[in-house]
């Protein structure tokens, strides 16, 4: 079965003529006699004919398609980013394909892989917590696939990026923290192969010591899977509460870590923020109505989506070769509500 749809040769046989004649016909050429071409396009409306873009995109060659790897669209941050994507694409009559990693290396190899089947114009890509070994993407960047990083990046491939400004958004976290008088903050983040944990972790830090606060290392966990796996957040909030510096507030470092660390305190028994106190990353629409009042740290998800994809785009479309590039760092935005106060 020809799932193939009607093609060039199938209207050629159809009315008995060749098919170069047939591809003359519907492109108009002077070449063909009117008569000829008026039964060449009722016979392409009678069989549904479409052209195929695929081999049009070879011939032409792009395809007005752009990759784009992400590692859940179930994580609000990532669902904004992707709204912002889409909207700069469409408008500049680019088509995406979207896949996950579910923070998987070896998902994200395959996933790459699929999209250049695919024949993408070009690739946006936030890394998988996994993923040490960028050679699946150094080889296709070598090759002359545009590759554009948002979130988490790498500095090992000489290309745009585009970032949140995770150092401050921490540093002014922590110091909301700091103020609101709470002195044994824990911090729960990703995995350390990640570029955000060590942006996140640094502005940490530099908030603890601009109070003179030491810096207590097992007040730190680290979530491999950057808290996919809900067994790795209660093993950190487990062993912070038998520690013997037991915190008495948590700083997280993502989306998905600080949504569920809310929901493992409420059912550990914890009073927030009578008992512990939680500021956290997260870009959920839900922040106010949950309970109590979530504070939070916000990035401009959507902002860079759109950013990341003007950068692509002026990749792909550039007559000569891109040999200067532009890391974009968008400000974070904080917002204190009942999780964070006395």
């Amino acid at each position: 079965m020809n799932f193939g749809g009607v093609t060039i040769k199938d209207i050629a046989k159809e009315l008995g003529i060749s098919p170069s004649a047939v591809s003359k016909a519907l492109k108009d050429s002077h070449e063909i006699g009117e008569k000829t071409k008026a039964l060449v396009l009722e016979c392409a409306k009678r069989l549904n004919y479409q052209p195929n873009l695929n081999a049009q995109s070879l011939k032409q060659g792009n395809s007005k398609s752009i990759g784009i790897v992400v590692s859940t669209i179930d994580n609000q941050f990532f669902s904004q980013v992707i709204n912002g994507i889409e909207s700069v694409a469409h408008s500049r009559g680019y088509n995406v394909i979207i896949t996950q990693t579910h923070e998987s290396y070896e998902l994200e190899m395959q996933n790459v892989r699929h999209l250049t089947f695919r024949s993408i114009d070009g690739l946006l890509i936030s890394l998988s917590t996994e993923t040490q070994n960028i050679d699946h993407l150094k080889q296709l960047h070598s090759k002359g696939l545009p590759i554009v990083f948002f979130d988490r990046v790498s500095d090992e491939i000489d290309t745009h990026k585009v970032v949140a400004d995770n150092y401050t958004g921490a540093y002014d976290a922590t110091t909301q923290l700091i103020n609101a008088g709470y002195r044994k903050i824990a911090h729960i983040t990703s995995s350390v192969n990640v570029s955000i944990t060590a942006e996140r972790l640094k502005g940490y830090r530099a908030a603890l010591a601009q109070n003179n606060i030491k810096d207590d290392e097992t007040l730190i966990k680290y979530c491999p899977h950057g808290g996919k796996d809900l067994n790795e957040i209660e093993n950190a909030l487990g062993e912070l509460f038998h520690n013997e510096n037991r915190p008495d507030a948590i700083f997280t470092a993502s989306d998905r870590i600080t949504t569920t660390t809310l929901s493992l305190l409420h059912k550990l028994g914890f009073k927030i923020p009578a008992d512990i106190a939680l500021l956290g990353f997260t870009n959920t629409q839900l922040a106010e109505v949950l309970n109590p009042p979530l504070s939070s740290v916000y990035q401009p998800g959507f902002e860079m989506g759109k950013k990341a994809t003007e950068m692509l785009i002026s990749v792909i479309e550039s007559r000569y070769p891109v040999t200067e590039f532009e890391t974009a760092v968008l400000p974070t935005e904080v917002f204190i509500r009942a999780s964070s106060q006395r």
